[in-house]
């Protein structure tokens, strides 16, 4: 089974360059405490390390 990885937004983006708006929305988050679950993927994670600054990541069974 994959493992997930749980997602949550701790900063607005408000200010922020284009592209971590834009990756925010790719995970589907849209506002501060917004939380989502998604497959732990390279793809997901990378996502998550260009804002690093903006979300708070756990991994979840």
């Amino acid at each position: 089974m994959m493992a997930k990885l749980e997602v949550t937004q701790i900063r607005s983006a408000i200010g922020r360059a284009q592209n971590q708006r834009h990756t925010l929305r790719s995970l589907g988050l849209k506002r501060i405490g917004d939380v989502v679950v998604k497959d732990d993927r390279p793809e997901i994670r990378g996502m998550v390390e260009t804002i690093p600054h903006l979300v708070d990541v756990k991994e979840v069974d």
